[in-house]
Order: structure tokens, then C-alpha cells, then sequence
């Protein structure tokens, strides 16, 4: 019983200095946001997401930085991207090229080279057509990625993703989330990447530990 009970004391209790709202050095409000909605424990993994747009020249330039931060982010830490409308018809058409690329299996594959192709070559793709044309580079049959953008899927997808950017108070990019409970931004106290990335490295360890917590109590019970 002594261990139930201290399973479910750590599973309802905040880790990691959560209680006076910050992670070592940072500080919910200052360097971090939390998001309202419901409190819910992942199982699988924990779920980064960077919110950007192919045609933010900030996101160009934090995309070598996520490049590395991929190559040492834990195994069960999954990185996604949601790509942001802003009520602009180009980045709506990027967008919708991003989220069609990514139901074809071929998003980020072709990730960096998108981002090339716009800031160092310095071309930009103004219609479907051209876009689809790109991706045909990444073995995508143009009329395949044309039908598929204009599908019922893509819109859905895209409806839910900009739903995820307004609830997380999303005005900028990039910025990131962590299992959808924190955004991240770079602004203020966060004056750069790195610290941008330290930041969600600290969030991911804390939400690992809710998962050992959760994870201990049917094994507590069990016992």
C-alpha cells in the first residue's frame, strides 16, 4: 500500500521544480510558456514540434541547429513540424505544400533542400505546380502531389495544425512545442538557439519523468 500510495503522489505531483512553475534555470513565463488545456501524461514518447514557415528567413536560419539537435535528442523524443498559415496566401501555399509532402512520405527527406532552395538559391515557387515539379526530385509523380494537396486530408490536417499554433498563442517563428504543453520562443530572457534548444531539453527530461511516474503506477499496484 506504502508504494501505491507514493506512485500516485509523484504521478500527481509537479517534477523537476515544477511546483514553483520553472526548470532549474528557467522560469515558466520568463523563458517558457505553458499552454492551457487538459494535463495529460504521454505514454509513448514525448512529442517536439517545431512551428515554422518555409518563407521565415529566421526559420532558415534555425534549421542547422535543429539539423543538430536531431542527431542527439533521445530515442523517444519525436520531432514534427507544423507548418504556420498566418493569413498569408504564400505561406498558406507552402504550408499546404509542407503538409502534402509530409502525407507522401517525402517531407523530410526534402526538408533542407526546400529551405536551400528558397534562401540560398534564392528561388522562390509561386504556384502548386512549380512546387509539385520540386518534389518530383524526391521521386513524387507531380499529378500524384497536385491531387493530393487539393484532397480532403490536406485540408483536414491543415485545419487541425493551425488549431494547434492559435491554442499554443503562437504569433511567431519559429517557435517550438513540447508534447503540446509548452512553446518555446526565441524573445527576451531566450537570446538564442542554443538557449532556445536548452530550454526544450530541459521541458523533454521533465516530461520523461512524468512518464517514469505514470509508467510506476500500475507497477506499484501490481506489487
Amino acid at each position: 500500500m506504502k508504494k501505491v500510495m507514493l506512485a500516485l503522489a509523484l504521478l500527481g505531483t509537479p517534477l523537476l521544480g515544477f511546483a514553483q512553475g520553472q526548470i532549474g534555470a528557467y522560469q515558466e513565463g520568463v523563458h517558457y510558456h505553458k499552454i492551457a488545456g487538459p494535463e495529460v501524461t504521454p505514454v509513448d514518447g514525448v512529442r517536439v514540434t517545431e512551428v515554422f514557415s518555409y518563407l521565415c528567413n529566421h526559420c532558415a536560419t534555425f534549421e542547422p541547429y535543429v539539423q543538430a539537435w536531431k542527431t542527439r535528442k533521445p530515442e523517444n523524443v519525436e520531432l514534427t513540424r507544423i507548418p504556420v498559415e498566418f493569413g498569408r496566401a504564400i505561406w498558406s501555399l507552402y504550408a499546404r505544400a509542407y503538409v502534402t509532402a509530409s502525407m507522401l512520405g517525402v517531407a523530410e527527406e526534402a526538408h533542407v533542400a526546400m529551405m536551400d532552395t528558397l534562401w540560398k538559391e534564392r528561388r522562390q515557387m509561386r504556384s502548386m505546380e512549380q512546387i509539385a515539379d520540386f518534389y518530383a526530385n524526391y521521386g513524387v509523380a507531380p499529378d500524384k502531389f497536385l491531387a493530393t494537396s487539393k484532397s480532403f486530408a490536406v485540408d483536414m490536417r491543415m485545419k487541425n495544425e493551425q488549431k494547434v499554433v492559435r491554442d499554443a498563442g503562437i504569433s511567431g517563428t519559429p517557435s517550438m512545442l513540447v508534447n503540446d504543453r509548452y512553446r518555446v520562443s526565441v524573445g527576451g530572457a531566450v537570446n538564442s538557439w542554443g538557449t532556445m534548444l536548452a530550454i526544450v531539453d530541459a521541458l523533454v527530461a521533465d516530461e520523461q519523468a512524468r512518464m517514469a511516474a505514470a509508467a510506476a503506477v500500475p507497477e506499484a499496484i501490481a506489487e
